[in-house]
């Protein structure tokens, strides 16, 4: 599911301190469209499109500014790589540990209790992120059809 996000990209970039540049509001538009939990290259290659004068460097250094300002999250970096999540829902994440693809799943799928602000020890939550680290359906049937030698 894309971000849906109804304010106008300029007053977006004033409630968030961030400078209103061409590039990032290309940049921006272009993420607002993408589904999923997209990589930074991934993003550069949509964004080359519509600025071919763009770098990969000022795709990751916007991507790090929308991410620290709010803009957008960053999903778990401890999968192996950046990805920026598109999806304003709450929800969780799969992630197959043999392709890395990373899939949402809604709190109620992984029957979850309702969420608490405050842990012991004073902890203040500012948001769940539970992974649930697996095989995807994909990498399933390719693995069985390379034991069977069918690939």
């Amino acid at each position: 599911m894309p971000v849906r996000e109804d304010k106008p990209f300029r007053e977006l970039c004033q409630e968030n301190g961030i400078a209103m540049t061409h590039q990032r509001q290309v940049l921006y538009e272009v993420m607002k469209t993408m589904h999923g939990h997209p990589s930074p290259e991934e993003v550069y290659a949509r964004v080359k499109k519509k600025v071919p004068a763009i770098s990969l460097a000022t795709v990751y250094k916007n991507i790090h500014l929308f991410v620290e300002s709010g803009v957008f999250q960053k999903v778990s970096m401890h999968h192996g790589s950046v990805r920026v999540e598109m999806n304003r829902e709450p929800h969780h994440h799969m992630v197959c540990s043999r392709c890395r693809k990373i899939s949402d799943v809604g709190e109620r799928e992984l029957g979850l209790v309702a969420k608490r602000n405050r842990l012991p020890g004073g902890f203040l939550v500012e948001r769940y992120a539970v992974d649930v680290i697996g095989v995807c359906a994909d990498c399933q049937h390719g693995s069985s059809a390379n034991r069977s030698g069918l690939r």
